[in-house]
């Protein structure tokens, strides 16, 4: 097998200190959902922000009237129902976006529809990929656009403890792994990113093209992987013969099928249960927070940020603030950050 060791930062996160006095940052409450899981924004709406609804909904901010309600295909609780969303990159002209969602027989599907500019078209939805799952948990369910002009697509190991179906060092099933598709191609297929992930709740490109992987672990430790832009060939981050940096299932044999790739940063179940992956912060409102890269954990609420330096993570802290229920990240077109709590129901932004 051809092994590419990104370094690990050494010190976990519970040895790092909250950030210095001077460059403390906030959160500022900007609206309240039924549930929010994720927030997306196209550059064809400068300045708007679409909040998906766990239940079936998008919301775009500030306006009432849903931009799209399928809940009554939705099959929503736990850790299924419609989990994100990605506007095409040529959306201005097409009117295109797609969604990652649970349906009703409990199996994943992305779908394409279009909208008029200002509400979808129900009946324009095309099924990209309809998987069938044995479990209700580690749906993954992230969307995203690439550098490339590409869809890419997130899913877990399909539940259960463990990885009991032997997804994670498989190449067999859809299980555990990031594909992409272009969207442009008639006739194009799904093509394998990575694989070894147990559940990847969150993944997200810089500007760059950086790629980052909130990828939550199993019992001990939760993890943030990284991909460099220009990154050739397919990446295995390990699960479940891994969780995180240490050894899970000794007994699970590693692939050799591309290159396998530690996390840049892990921290223990003693900081929290179950990470939610996020941005790089690009906008202007919050200049200290320029390159960092925002991740934080459901269940304790902690948010931390590094910054990525050769290939490492770097200026590794825990923020001053936090937000319990952590479900998501999103980021609008001016770069600016959103929190949010699948639990309270409310989005915050990012601030000084």
């Amino acid at each position: 097998m051809k092994w590419l060791v990104l370094t690990l930062l050494a010190a976990s996160v519970a040895a790092t200190g909250a950030a210095a006095r001077g460059d403390a940052l906030g959160i500022a409450r900007v609206g309240h959902y039924d549930a929010p899981v994720y927030a997306a924004s196209t550059s064809a709406e400068p300045g708007a922000l679409y909040v998906v609804e766990q239940a079936g909904r998008i919301m775009r901010r500030g306006v009432s009237t849903p931009f799209l309600d399928i809940r009554s295909i939705v099959k929503s609780g736990g850790e299924q129902g419609l989990l994100s969303m990605a506007f095409d990159p040529n959306y201005k002209a097409n009117h295109r976006f797609y969604v990652d969602y649970t349906a009703l027989n409990g199996n994943t599907r992305v779908v394409r529809y279009t909208s008029n500019g200002t509400v979808a078209n129900g009946a324009s939805a095309k099924t990209l990929l309809n998987i069938a799952d044995f479990a209700s948990n580690h749906n993954g369910g992230q969307l995203q656009f690439g550098p490339d002009g590409k869809l890419y697509w997130g899913n877990g190991d399909g539940g259960g403890g463990g990885d009991p179906q032997g997804n994670g060092q498989s190449l067999a099933r859809p299980f555990a792994k990031i594909m992409r598709l272009d969207v442009n191609k008639p006739g194009a297929r799904w093509q394998l990113v990575a694989y070894g992930l147990r559940n990847p709740w969150r993944f997200s490109f810089d500007t760059n093209g950086d790629l980052y992987i909130g990828d939550v672990g199993q019992s001990a430790y939760e993890e943030i992987d990284y991909l460099p832009h220009g990154f050739a060939g397919v990446a295995n981050f390990g699960w479940n013969h891994y969780e995180g940096n240490h050894i899970y299932n000794a007994g699970t044999p590693m692939l050799s099928t591309g290159m396998y790739v530690r996390p840049v940063v892990e921290y223990p179940h003693a900081d929290g249960c179950s990470v939610s992956g996020g941005y790089v912060y690009r906008g202007k409102l919050v200049p200290s927070a320029v390159g960092r890269y925002f991740y934080g954990d459901y269940c304790s609420g902690t948010i931390w940020s590094f910054k990525i330096a050769n290939g490492r993570a770097t200026s590794l802290r825990r923020e001053v603030f936090d937000i319990k229920g952590l479900s998501g990240f999103g980021v609008d077109t001016n770069g600016e950050l959103y929190l949010m709590s699948v639990d309270s129901g409310d989005v915050f932004r990012l601030k000084n």
